[in-house]
């Protein structure tokens, strides 16, 4: 048993299995559908390339980061265990189906979307069920984030309009703008009574986090139910972005500057404030869409997902919260892979160097990821501790 034990460590708790997976998919996707759109190679995608791209990027890299710290963190909000193992191997095989029928679906588009959809459902099912369980009824806003996901799929799914993508990217920023709001000012606390007693504690406003939580779900709907930007939702974006931007003032980024762990989680908010800034931009007409999209969806995303991992793989492990030796390297590529895809959209960066520069970045950081974080998640705890 103790042999089976350690071969399945990978399935121990959530944030493992799916924190490996999430990496892999955004190491290989980029680069991936570079090659495709660069190349004219005929693929047997589920979907046109473009289309695959967009979805994959939401599938097969941001909802197995949302399920792997989801499931992770409900299990210290309720105080209950993890899923057993053979569980989360069951959800894990239907994510994989799901990313093997969109890979491989073409002439079964139907049934690569039922396989597809079947995912996120079970993911607010196990979330859900602890919260009810417990009568947690803070995280209830979390399976309703989980479950909107899964209707916006849904919609893609059935109309093929681009809106429902779109609108999925909108809601991941506002889903970082919840668990950002809870997580940032909690370690950020926690890091300064240990390593600057004399600064001041940050202290959470709920009324404005509420106003920006507000905009910015207006904003998914708005998105969601119309083809076409408008002043409306520029407004919105506007209002959601400033919002973000008063936060971060309040979470006091100099005092936590020589902190890589904290000052990245604050880095992907302000990708999120960019990000609703250029949704406004667009909106009126000043710019392309793709810059916003690959503000938040690459920048906030990238960012976030990359923070919370880091993090996460290290505390829930049992070891001292701090990155390897090199590991801000991951932060910095995966900035510089943003920046370069955005010059490239603005056309400051000529076509399609620009897509490959940004391509080989990113990889590069979610590469360097695996390699230094691995180990850590194949691995038992060094404490002997289950999880």
């Amino acid at each position: 048993m103790s042999l089976m034990n350690d071969r399945f460590t990978v399935f121990a708790h959530p944030f493992r299995i799916f924190f490996l997976s999430s990496a892999i998919m955004a190491a290989v996707l980029i680069p991936l559908w570079v090659y495709l759109l660069t190349s004219g190679v005929s693929a047997h995608l589920a979907l046109p390339p473009l289309l695959w791209h967009q979805h994959e990027m939401l599938a097969a890299f941001l909802y197995p980061a949302i399920a792997g710290f989801l499931l992770t963190a409900v299990c210290n909000w309720t105080g209950t265990p993890p899923p057993a193992r053979s569980h989360l191997l069951m959800l894990w095989l239907v994510w994989l189906a799901g990313r093997l029928a969109m890979g491989f679906g073409q002439g079964f588009e139907v049934v690569a979307a039922i396989v597809d959809l079947a995912f996120m459902p079970m993911v607010a099912c196990f979330f859900g069920l602890k919260v009810w369980r417990t009568k947690q009824k803070r995280q209830l806003i979390l399976v309703c984030g989980i479950c909107l996901f899964w209707l916006l799929d849904l919609g893609f799914h059935i109309t093929d309009q681009v809106r429902f993508f779109h609108a999925q990217i909108l809601l991941a920023g506002a889903l970082i703008l919840v668990v950002g709001g809870r997580i940032t000012p909690a370690f950020t606390n926690n890091w300064l009574r240990q390593n600057a007693p004399q600064a001041p504690q940050i202290a959470s406003h709920e009324r404005l986090d509420r106003i920006g939580l507000i905009m910015a779900v207006s904003l998914v709907l708005t998105q969601a139910m119309f083809a076409q930007l408008s002043p409306l939702g520029a407004v919105m974006a506007l209002g959601a972005g400033v919002v973000t931007l008063a936060r971060l003032w309040q979470w006091r980024l100099y005092w936590v500057r020589q902190e890589p762990l904290l000052w990245v989680l604050q880095l992907g908010q302000l990708w999120v404030a960019i990000g609703y800034i250029l949704f406004a931009c667009t909106a009126l007409g000043w710019l392309p869409a793709n810059v916003w999209l690959h503000a938040l969806g690459a920048g906030a995303m990238g960012t976030m997902i990359l923070g919370v991992m880091t993090r996460v793989c290290m505390g829930h492990t049992g070891r001292p919260l701090k990155l390897p030796s090199g590991g801000v390297w991951i932060y910095i590529l995966v900035t510089a892979a943003v920046l370069v895809r955005l010059a490239a959209a603005l056309n400051w960066i000529a076509l399609p160097l620009g897509w490959w520069l940004a391509a080989a970045l990113w990889s590069l950081a979610f590469g360097l990821f695996l390699l230094r974080y691995s180990g850590i998640l194949l691995a038992p705890r060094p404490d002997g501790k289950a999880g």
